[in-house]
């Protein structure tokens, strides 16, 4: 497979390794981006960077909370002056208001809203107001308490960033904590029993490469990975990582001091891994010309 300047500079982008040992992860790979993140971790060249996933889409995060039920729904635009739309967010709240009495959705965008469906409401928009616009994912939690926080808000419910937590105990003001840290943070998992086993274990063979290219011997190296495994979860699980508000302590250990019990989380971002396609003006222009 070709390696392309364009592969080069995502992979470089990405892990913030060199031109040529970016390159060479991609020759070494076969051009398999993932297994080049992997080379130069293992090799010591990159950062142990969570994927991010770049942002292409526009528009908004809705959340709402009733009855011990609460939703997050991401409603996309093409840019992010539709999300200033008053009639945009009129709309998007009304949309978070429907999710509140379906499951997923699919059921959301064939659920109705004022006479006509989600789905529909959305089409009529495009038209009016010119846009390619969706209801992409909307995110369900329910609990005993619920808690919801919005990063970024363009208008009362709605902003770039939606989070709820569920809790068992009432303390909505730790609850909004947690909320604003998990906005921050992004954890992968609630705790390592919610992580996919595959994810822990390819995580773990990265970093028994990485020890092995130190020349140290097997023993110690089953020290090593022990530790790093231990950091790894502190880093990616909400309640092993250190809370923002008080970093001397877990998120865990905060919640205990709180009188409370964090028992699941949702989060959507605006955008989140749709990967954005940037359009090299100058190519075009000379694209045109040729």
């Amino acid at each position: 497979m070709a390696i392309t300047a364009a592969m080069v500079k995502e992979l470089r982008d990405s892990t913030g390794a060199g031109m040529m040992d970016a390159k060479k992860a991609l020759t070494e790979t076969a051009g398999d981006m993932e297994a080049a993140v992997d080379w130069l971790r293992t090799k010591g060249l990159a950062k142990a960077a969570k994927k991010s996933g770049r942002t292409a889409a526009e528009g908004l995060v809705a959340v709402a909370v009733k009855d011990g039920k609460g939703i997050a729904v991401e409603v996309n635009s093409e840019t992010d002056f539709v999300g200033k739309n008053a009639d945009f967010q009129k709309m998007v709240s009304g949309i978070a208001n429907v999710a509140l009495g379906v499951s997923d959705v699919d059921a959301l965008k064939a659920a109705d809203m004022d006479g006509k469906s989600v789905e529909q409401t959305v089409t009529d928009a495009v038209a009016v107001i010119g846009e390619n616009m969706s209801v992409r994912r909307m995110a369900a939690l329910e609990g005993a308490s619920v808690v919801n926080y919005v990063h970024n808000a363009a208008a009362p419910g709605m902003g770039n960033i939606g989070v709820l937590v569920a809790l068992n105990g009432d303390n909505a003001e730790f609850g909004r904590q947690v909320a604003m840290h998990i906005a921050a943070a992004n954890p992968a998992a609630l705790s390592e029993a919610d992580l996919d086993p595959a994810v822990v274990e390819k995580e773990k063979q990265v970093q028994i490469d990485i020890a092995r290219e130190s020349g140290k011997p097997e023993a110690v190296i089953e020290k090593m990975i022990v530790g790093r495994m231990k950091k790894y979860m502190a880093e990616i699980t909400l309640l092993n990582q250190q809370f923002v508000v008080n970093p001397d302590l877990t998120v865990a250990d905060a919640a205990k001091e709180a009188g409370v019990e964090i028992t699941g989380y949702a989060r959507l971002e605006v955008g989140e891994g749709v990967e954005k396609v940037e359009e090299d003006f100058a190519a075009e222009v000379a694209k045109l010309n040729g």
